[in-house]
C-alpha cells in the first residue's frame, strides 16, 4: 500500500544552536514523499531530483515508524523536493516530516492503527535526524515550522514549542548561493562566542519582535560562519521588512510587503553569484495526500 504527504520549507528566525533555543518560520516551498509498504524487510529510498544525496534520514524516518508500531514492513521512499539541499532552507526536517507522515498513512491503509498526533509526527523526524547525524541540536524549531506553519518559537533541548502564531503572508525572496554547508561541519567553537547574545535575540523574538531578531541573528550567525553579510544588508536598503541567514547558511531569506519590493531586491542579488528562489509564508500544515 502506498502513503503520500507534503510538508512545508522553513526559515529562521533565530539559529538554535549556540543556546538550544531557536525560533523559525514556514515558507510555501514543498517536499512530497512517496511511501511504498512491501514484504521484502528493507527499506529502500531514493531523492528523485537530487539523486547523489544520502538517503540515511528518510530511511531511518519510516524504519521509526514501523518499530514504533512493531511492525516488519520493509518499504520504498520516494522523495521529490523544491527545496535545495545543504543551504540552511531546512531540507532535512522538511524531508523527515514528510517521509514520517507518508509511512504512517500507508500503514493506516494496511494495519488498524491509531493516527498518531503532532507530536508524535514531529518528534520521530527529529529522533531520526539525530541518529542520522544531520543536526546538531535536533533542530526542533525547523521541524515544527514545517510541521505546523507560521511562527514557532522552541526550546529544542527540552523539545518545548514555546510559542506558536500566524504570520502575515509577506513575500519571501531567497538567495541560495551555489556552496553547500552541512550542518556537522560547522565550527562550534566560532558559534559559542555570541551565545550570550543569541539568548537575548531569542527573547526578543518570544516577546514577538520578529523581524529584529531575524536580522540581529543573520548578522550575527554570518560573521562567526564567515559568510558574507552584506547580501542580508542590500535586502535590507532595498526595502525589506527583514533579512537574515537561514540555519547555518549559506541561504538568505528576505521578507517584504510587496513585489515591487522583492523585484528591487532581486536586480541587487543580482550581482551575487547565486539563484534566487520567490516564494511566501506559508501558515498551513504538512498533510497527508489522499
Amino acid at each position: 500500500m502506498i502513503g503520500k504527504a507534503i510538508a512545508y520549507g522553513a526559515a529562521t528566525v533565530v539559529n538554535a544552536i549556540a543556546t538550544g533555543k531557536g525560533s523559525a518560520f514556514g515558507l510555501n516551498l514543498k517536499t512530497k514523499a512517496e511511501v511504498e509498504l512491501n514484504n521484502s524487510g528493507k527499506i529502500t529510498a531514493e531523492i528523485k531530483n537530487f539523486p547523489d544525496e544520502d538517503t540515511k534520514l528518510i530511511k531511518l524516518c519510516a524504519e521509526n515508524v514501523l518499530k514504533y508500531f512493531n511492525l516488519n514492513y520493509g518499504a520504498h521512499i520516494i522523495t521529490e523536493s523544491e527545496i535545495p539541499i545543504a543551504r540552511g532552507l531546512k531540507s532535512s526536517s522538511v524531508a523527515a516530516n514528510a517521509v514520517v507522515l507518508a509511512t504512517v498513512s500507508a500503514l493506516s491503509k494496511e494495519e488498524s492503527i491509531v493516527l498518531p498526533g503532532d507530536e508524535f509526527i514531529i518528534n520521530i523526524g527529529v529522533d531520526s535526524a539525530i541518529k542520522a547525524n544531520v543536526t546538531i541540536t535536533g533542530a526542533f524549531d525547523d521541524a515544527c515550522a514545517s510541521y505546523l506553519g507560521g511562527l514557532v518559537v522552541t526550546d529544542n533541548k527540552k523539545r518545548i514549542l514555546v510559542k506558536r502564531k500566524k504570520m502575515p503572508r509577506l513575500d519571501a525572496i531567497i538567495f541560495v548561493p551555489d556552496e553547500k554547508v552541512y550542518t556537522k561541519s560547522i565550527d562550534l567553537d566560532r558559534i559559542n562566542l555570541i551565545r550570550d547574545e543569541i539568548e537575548l535575540i531569542w527573547g526578543d523574538a518570544l516577546r514577538g519582535n520578529i523581524y529584529r531578531a531575524m536580522k540581529m541573528n543573520g548578522i550575527l550567525y554570518s560573521s562567526v560562519l564567515r559568510q558574507n553579510p552584506e547580501i542580508i544588508v542590500s535586502a535590507l536598503e532595498e526595502g525589506a521588512i527583514s533579512a537574515g541567514l537561514s540555519g547555518t547558511g549559506p541561504a538568505v531569506v528576505a521578507l517584504a510587503k510587496t513585489q515591487k519590493i522583492i523585484k528591487s531586491i532581486e536586480k541587487k542579488w543580482r550581482e551575487f553569484d547565486g539563484r534566487i528562489i520567490q516564494t511566501k509564508i506559508n501558515n498551513k500544515k504538512s498533510h497527508i495526500i489522499e
